[in-house]
C-alpha cells in the first residue's frame, strides 16, 4: 500500500495539513546526524515505538519514515 506524508503524519497523531506538517518540521530541524529518529525527544512513547516497528519491520510505513528522517535533518 502507498501511504502519503500526510497520512503518516495524521498516523503519528500530528496535524497533517500543509501548514501544520511544514510548522512541525521547522520546529525540530536540524534533528543531529547521530540521533536515530525515533530517540529524538520531540516523541511520545507511541509515536516512538510505532516509528521502531515500522522500520525493523520494513512495513508500508518504512519508506516515509525514513523520508520523515530526511526531512529533520
Amino acid at each position: 500500500m502507498n501511504h502519503t506524508f500526510a497520512e503518516l503524519f495524521k498516523q503519528l497523531g500530528l496535524a497533517s495539513d500543509q501548514m501544520g506538517m511544514e510548522s512541525f518540521l521547522r520546529a525540530h530541524q536540524p534533528l543531529h546526524a547521530a540521533t536515530r529518529l525515533e530517540d529524538a525527544v520531540f516523541w511520545t512513547p507511541s509515536q516512538s515505538f510505532f516509528i521502531t516497528e515500522q522500520t525493523v519491520q520494513d512495513a508500508d510505513w518504512a519508506e516515509l519514515i525514513d523520508q520523515l528522517s530526511l526531512a529533520l535533518r
